[in-house]
Order: structure tokens, then C-alpha cells, then sequence
């Protein structure tokens, strides 16, 4: 997979990022932050393991982030 944005920045000609993704749907990055939290300091897996799997996808995806 690329590391190639799919979609344009919502800042205009700044580089798009992750974060800058979100700004399209301003009203999801709320939502999106308290569920992103929550996966990460809760759950049935501990903190390691968690790490392991999003480095795991990461390498997978070809993640630049």
C-alpha cells in the first residue's frame, strides 16, 4: 500500500496529514478523539500488546507516520 494521500489537505496547500484528514468532518474529530482515547487506555489487551499490533499494521500499510 502507499503512503500517498488520497484525498487534498483541508488547509489548502499544507501537506496533508492524519489529523489534517479529520478537518474535513470538523464535527467527527471530537467523536473521533474520545473514541480513539478510549481504545487506547482500556480494553481487554494490555498497553504491549496494543503497540505490537499497530506497529504490526503500520509496517503493513506502509504507514510513513
Amino acid at each position: 500500500m502507499s503512503t500517498s494521500p488520497r484525498m487534498p489537505s483541508a488547509f489548502g496547500e499544507e501537506t496533508t496529514s492524519y489529523g489534517g484528514m479529520l478537518y474535513h468532518q470538523p464535527e467527527l474529530v471530537g467523536i473521533y478523539a474520545k473514541l480513539y482515547s478510549q481504545f487506547w487506555s482500556h480494553g481487554v489487551l494490555d498497553q504491549p500488546t496494543k503497540e505490537v499490533v499497530r506497529l504490526r499494521n503500520a509496517r503493513t500499510i506502509d504507514c510513513g507516520y
